[in-house]
């Protein structure tokens, strides 16, 4: 009977072009926090259990591709089209720092320890900044063989992992000595790639499959054919005993991490899956579409009470008011709109 239960998300509303990328900060004493970046040029940051919007970070002049958190939730970090990468205050929504490049930004990941930010893109050159020095000149690492579409840092910061958009593979990077050290291969370009909480895993999306990777020996530990072409996929963080996909047949589908069976099919979206991703305390996880929504569906439907997790009309019932508290004085949109 579980299986036949109809998941009831919250529904987040407020950008006006694609969802391209999500990200979820780590619990803070303040709650957990999610980042979504879209070609409307605005990121946004909502509560992460509530998916209440808490402000917009305006500035970008081109579509933001990426984006992050640092892990105390108090820095969030941008990836854009308009050739440059930007550092806000994630309590006031202040730009703090705007980084040039010479080509469009795909990828920006602070490191655990939230010194460094890490960038990569078109130019095909992954680059480090210290957000110490702000104003010094990057470190860049060898040029990457291809455009790049992710960057994440692994090890306690001692690894970089990327992926290309023009060609298969996910390497990795001796941070020491800014050179490739092993290359994870796949047949097609890597449109996701997530280092799990633990530091076990990597999680690869490569359109026809999700593959699951030993994080400290490289070796394939899972692949699974997917059902269809899917762009994303994200581990469960807690028991690592599901994962989700998202892709361009419009549902989010989660998996047996075991045995790669099918457990559930989330239908809801009126546009291709652009990016999945799971809250940091397993029970939920988010979706971005092509249709302008993240959707957060709660893992165990079935499990939860309805009037906790949503009514209807994918409104909140409870809890609203609970981390919006800590962020006074955010930046309202100049158009008077409440909503981003």
């Amino acid at each position: 009977m579980e299986k036949k239960k109809v998941a009831i998300p919250l529904v987040c509303h407020g950008h006006s072009r694609p969802v391209v990328d999500l990200f979820y900060s780590p619990v803070t004493p303040d709650g957990y926090f999610l980042i979504s970046a879209s070609k409307d040029t605005n990121p946004m940051l909502r509560n992460g259990e509530t998916g209440d919007w808490i402000g917009t970070f305006q500035g970008h002049k081109g579509a933001v591709w990426s984006c992050c958190l640092d892990r105390n939730a108090l820095r969030a970090a941008s990836a854009s089209a308009d050739f440059s990468a930007k550092v806000w205050d994630a309590l006031t929504g202040d730009e703090l720092h705007s980084f040039e490049h010479k080509h469009i930004v795909r990828a920006c990941a602070f490191s655990e320890d939230t010194h460094l930010l890490l960038t990569g893109g078109m130019e095909k050159i992954l680059r480090v900044y210290d957000m110490n020095r702000p104003d010094a000149a990057p470190r860049e690492l060898d040029k990457s063989p291809g455009s790049v579409r992710t960057a994440a840092w692994l090890h306690s910061d001692q690894t970089i992992l990327s992926s290309c958009t023009d060609m298969g593979g996910v390497r990795l990077w001796d941070v020491r000595t800014g050179k490739i050290v092993q290359t994870l291969e796949t047949k097609a370009s890597v449109t996701s790639a997530e280092v799990s909480q633990d530091g076990r895993f990597i999680t690869t999306a490569d359109g026809s499959s999700v593959k699951f990777w030993d994080a400290n020996h490289f070796g394939l530990v899972k692949s699974y054919d997917m059902p269809c072409n899917v762009e994303s996929a994200s581990l469960e963080p807690k028991s690592g005993s599901k994962f989700v996909a998202g892709g361009e047949d419009l549902w989010v589908h989660v998996f047996d991490f075991f045995t790669g069976e099918e457990i559930a099919c989330n239908k809801g979206h009126h546009g291709p899956v652009h990016c999945v991703r799971f809250a940091p305390c397993g029970e939920s996880y988010a979706s971005g579409s092509e249709d302008g929504t993240i959707r957060i569906w709660q893992l165990s439907p079935a499990n939860a009470d309805d009037n906790e997790v949503a009514n209807a009309n994918g409104k909140t019932t409870a809890g609203v008011n609970e981390v919006t508290t800590k962020i006074e004085g955010f930046h309202i949109p100049k158009e008077g709109q409440t909503e981003g």
